[in-house]
């Protein structure tokens, strides 16, 4: 369960950006906010899953093009992508566009992870240097954790 102090304080961030991307949209540049969450599913077979998700927009007032999304922190001894890329890439991303992105990965090893934000590079017609930007951070995900089985009619009690 997400800490509520801290998911309180990455969603002001993610909100603070947006407002200061409205007063950056007034320039003819992409402003490119990107938000990566990551949720732990438990399996049946005890493995666990993770399943993550980029959205990617464009809150600029112009085109961004050759959009490359790059989650590569993901080390190959704790993690094994079971579905998708950890990468991806686009033509371009309009200006108020959204694109998304999402991909599996099975935890091998039980503790904490602290992930980094997903890099996104793209390029602009007026620049010849590739311009980069990041994804926000996820909240530390503990893998393959020992939890106590969750009576649901007790939650239901206690909340009905």
């Amino acid at each position: 369960m997400a800490n509520p102090i801290i998911t309180k304080i990455l969603f002001s961030l993610v909100l603070s950006l947006v407002f200061v991307s409205s007063s950056l949209a007034s320039f003819d540049v992409p402003f490119i906010v990107a938000h990566k969450k990551a949720t732990l599913s438990r399996l049946r077979s005890g493995a666990e899953r993770v399943s993550v998700s980029i959205d990617i927009y464009n809150q600029g007032s112009s085109t961004a093009y050759d959009i490359t999304l790059a989650d590569e922190n993901w080390p190959k001894d704790i993690f094994d992508v079971v579905k998708g890329n950890t990468s991806q890439s686009w033509d371009r991303l309009d200006a108020g566009g959204l694109l998304s992105h999402s991909f599996e990965l099975e935890g091998k090893v039980k503790g904490m992870f602290y992930g980094s934000p997903a890099l996104i590079t793209f390029r602009i017609p007026t620049k010849t240097v590739l311009q980069e930007a990041y994804s926000t951070p996820i909240l530390p995900l503990d893998v393959l954790a020992e939890k106590p089985p969750v009576q649901k009619f007790e939650l239901v009690k206690a909340f009905g």
